[in-house]
């Protein structure tokens, strides 16, 4: 507990009397000091215990008396104590009713009992509070880093931490995302300060802020040296920290610290390991696969999981749209496996786990930013492609599949696309494309001409003839035309083009390039 003036009052070597205040004793002392100035309030810094004699103060005048206490009051003294049988045999009544008008404590100080017995007093008690609050944050340093070194993640540290501050702490990752709070209710809380830890984490490590509302004081602290941020802790209390408070929230950022590096040596060396088993899954080879993923990875290959290929112009965004994903995963003890490859991200993730539908909430959220839908996404924006769920004998043709719908997400200005769209929909939509409709274009340049000229509609007839699979009858009704003068465009088609109507392949190719040239333009890609 830290000194107040009802600590130095039951002092009983020092014989001290209250006069004046004595509803508010419980004001901590921060020093005693002796001034004889009839103003020293430019020499206080607040929380003193003043000692006075009297020598220059008119003390028996009320309006001087009012004028000096307030001064004192409002520059953060703590109280007055007046010594008796010096200049004065008793506190005069002016300086009591001055006191008690303005709230400031007066002790009677006896003659027997010099100032500098109560400044040993007051600086043996801060000395022994001092000692008390180091003793004490040692040992809550020593209980945290055992908490740290117990290998269980960092929710055993923080529930430590929080029952030493009487209040609750959380960890943030690097991206602003809560890792683990403690007590639980405190995740919530801490949730809603996400912006406040995106705007620590633009400044240098390490760095603090102070933030609060009506519910309780909040402090944050990054996590990281230099200018590597790897994280924050938040810890909030009804009141500002203490100097055992503070020691404690110290080591705490020390330790997390130092186990986040740690996190982050061991998860190089878990991608490392990741890429290996991809490797091998990629080459068919499931059985070797398993055996190298041992434990680590071994769960997620025991169940349906999705591949995903995240890419974008600036090589941090899938990073970051990693760091979502295994913060979910985190929460959810999911298996995560997940191998940088330049500017692109793979991803195995549990088919429907919380890291896959983080990964479509981060989409989500870009494309709600993009200016509209279809247009070309900005540079540092990230494109993903889904692949359909496997298995480990399948993830070869995943990769493929992930490409694959990588490739139209590109091309569609789109920031996820799952392989299961592509399956699930019309090969028109893949021939908007400039490079097909060049083709088109090419191929029935010679007709299109032909039919400019006045000649006859060869493009017409052509597109009703293959719409009704050569049924010359069908084709001629839905023209308005006899079929013989049907069969006579037709033979100008083959004409023209140098190409026979008879082949399967001439007929389909013909098709697609009247698709092609009718479909909408491509987005700009």
């Amino acid at each position: 507990m830290p000194l107040t003036l009802a600590s130095l009052v039951q002092h009983s070597a020092l014989k001290l009397t209250v006069r004046a205040g004595a509803d508010r004793l419980d004001a901590p002392v921060r020093w005693a000091h002796a001034s004889e100035l009839a103003d020293p309030v430019p020499y206080m810094e607040g929380g003193e215990f003043l000692l006075v004699t009297a020598t220059n103060l008119d003390a028996e005048n009320p309006e001087a008396m009012r004028r000096y206490v307030r001064r004192l009051a409002g520059a953060g003294v703590v109280g007055l104590g007046f010594a008796v049988g010096v200049n004065y045999d008793e506190v005069p009544k002016a300086l009591i009713d001055a006191a008690e008008e303005a709230g400031l404590p007066l002790l009677e100080v006896p003659r027997r009992t010099p100032f500098i017995a109560i400044a040993k007093a007051v600086s043996s008690a801060i000395a022994e509070e001092q000692y008390r609050a180091v003793t004490a944050g040692f040992e809550v340093q020593r209980e945290l880093t055992r908490a740290a070194l117990a290998g269980d993640g960092p929710g055993e540290l923080l529930t430590r931490l929080a029952a030493h501050l009487d209040g609750w702490a959380a960890l943030y990752d690097a991206a602003g995302q809560v890792v683990a709070a403690a007590p639980e209710w405190a995740a919530r809380r801490a949730a809603r300060l996400t912006p406040d830890v995106e705007r620590l984490r633009d400044r240098p490590a390490p760095a603090s802020v102070v933030v609060g509302d009506t519910d309780d004081r909040v402090e944050l602290q990054s996590l990281g040296t230099g200018r590597q941020v790897r994280g924050a802790l938040a810890v909030g209390t009804g009141a500002a920290l203490g100097t055992a408070e503070r020691y404690a929230v110290h080591s705490a950022v020390a330790l997390l610290t130092l186990t986040t590096a740690r996190s982050r040596s061991l998860q190089g060396a878990e991608q490392r390991l990741g890429a290996a088993v991809l490797r091998m899954l990629l080459a068919g080879q499931p059985d070797h696969a398993r055996a190298v993923a041992g434990d680590l990875y071994g769960g997620l290959l025991d169940a349906p999981f999705r591949l995903l290929i995240a890419e974008a112009s600036d090589p941090a965004t899938p990073l970051s749209l990693g760091e979502a994903m295994e913060a979910a995963a985190l929460r959810t003890g999911e298996t995560l496996l997940t191998v940088p490859e330049g500017d692109r991200l793979v991803v195995l993730a549990a088919d429907g786990g919380a890291a896959v539908a983080a990964c479509t909430a981060y989409a989500e959220a870009q494309e709600a930013r993009a200016p509209a839908e279809g247009t070309k996404p900005e540079e540092d924006q990230v494109v993903v492609g889904l692949s359909a769920p496997a298995g480990p004998i399948a993830v070869s043709a995943a990769y493929k599949q992930a490409e694959q719908a990588l490739s139209v997400a590109r091309r569609r200005g789109r920031a996820l696309v799952e392989h299961e769209e592509l399956a699930a929909g019309s090969v028109l939509p893949l021939l908007a494309d400039d490079a097909v409709r060049a083709f088109a274009d090419g191929m029935l340049r010679a007709l299109h001409e032909h039919d400019a000229k006045g000649r006859g509609d060869l493009v017409a007839s052509l597109r009703a003839w293959l719409a009704h699979h050569g049924q010359w009858d069908a084709a001629a009704a839905d023209l308005g035309v006899h079929r013989h003068t049907l069969r006579y465009r037709m033979r100008r088609v083959e004409e023209i083009l140098g190409r026979s109507l008879d082949d399967p392949d001439v007929r389909m190719e013909l098709w697609l390039a009247l698709k092609a040239t009718s479909a909408p333009s491509a987005p700009e890609v």
